[in-house]
């Protein structure tokens, strides 16, 4: 299968993160897949940020879960751009997404989205919470899934087949080739994150993974020329 290039929080090393604009640029500059955040606002919309407050990436301070979704709208998330909710993202570009979720709450607003815009096709639901895949597999049972996991050994291999996990979004600086030939070995696909460097495509080029997630756009035009 292709190795493919993912947009992390679209192309966030030169956009805003998790912004309409860095999810176009990320369309605009070829990614095959853009991958986001989503959490819950204080009125249960499914709001696209990493953190689980506003202070990193807005001029607000305070948990995502202390406002409102018009109060979200208010924050500068950089250059102007506005906090968007999921379904903006799911119509202002046409690339496969990457939806990671941080809670089994933001699990059942997601698969609700999802079962009503028919996005099944379009949309792999990520999290490194188990209990949240194996929330998203009993109320979507047909969703591709995927576990991410920055700190983990061989048994993540187990985790992703006990939450019924198709693939494995893995820190790059753990990441040996044991387990990936594991991981292959048990029908799982491996993508490595964050993938920002020439020095780090090569390693995960060389260890055969399925793809990459970057923050750069340049990697994804150095990585057709990568084996």
């Amino acid at each position: 299968m292709t190795f493919l290039t993912i947009g992390h929080r679209g192309v966030m090393g030169v956009e805003p993160e998790n912004t309409l604009r860095s999810f176009v640029r990320a369309e605009h500059e070829g990614m095959d897949v853009i991958e986001l955040d989503l959490h819950l606002s204080k009125d249960g919309a499914l709001v696209v940020m990493h953190d689980a407050d506003v202070d990193r990436t807005t001029d607000g301070k305070g948990p995502i879960s202390d406002f409102t979704l018009a109060e979200l709208r208010e924050l500068d998330a950089g250059q102007g751009e506005r906090i968007p909710v999921f379904e903006e993202v799911v119509d202002a570009v046409k690339a496969p997404l990457q939806a990671e979720i941080k809670d089994t709450a933001a699990a059942r607003a997601l698969a609700g989205v999802l079962d009503r815009r028919d996005l099944l096709d379009r949309v792999d639901i990520l999290s490194f919470h188990d209990e949240a895949l194996a929330e998203i597999r009993t109320l979507l049972p047909t969703a591709r899934t995927a576990l991410v996991a920055s700190r983990y050994g061989l048994d993540v291999i187990d985790r992703a087949h006990a939450v019924s996990a198709g693939m494995l979004v893995l820190n790059v600086r753990r990441l040996t080739l044991e387990l990936v030939e594991r991981a292959h070995a048990a029908g799982l696909r491996v993508i490595g994150w964050t993938v920002n460097t020439p020095d780090h495509l090569k390693l995960v080029r060389g260890l055969r993974l399925d793809g990459a997630t970057t923050d750069f756009p340049e990697i994804r035009r150095a990585a057709r020329f990568t084996a």
